[in-house]
């Protein structure tokens, strides 16, 4: 049953909205790549180009999230007021 649940376009559509409505009720880009790395996958198991197997839908849902946190953390970068890592004291000898 998971396996043609998973070979469905819609379901992984909606696993991507509602990842978003976590996003929103938890703010800090980390569900918004999830549910876009799932609205991609959904994308392309509905246009047929992705595999069939569930194995290979996950791994390819994986990567499509980490591509997708990556892109946001470049396009949104480090908020304000972040906390900032020094990596050598005032103190220390040049």
């Amino acid at each position: 049953m998971l396996q043609s649940l998973a070979a469905t376009w819609w379901a992984w559509v909606v696993l991507g909205f509602a990842l978003g409505v976590l996003e929103i009720l938890a703010p800090g880009y980390i569900f918004l790549g999830f549910a876009i790395g799932a609205v991609l996958t959904g994308i392309l198991v509905g246009t047929g180009l992705a595999p069939s197997g569930l194995a290979l839908l996950l791994l390819i849902f994986a990567l499509m999230s980490v591509a997708a946190w990556l892109a946001l953390r470049r396009t949104m970068g480090v908020r304000e007021g972040q906390v900032k890592l020094w990596d050598r004291d005032i103190n220390d000898n040049p």
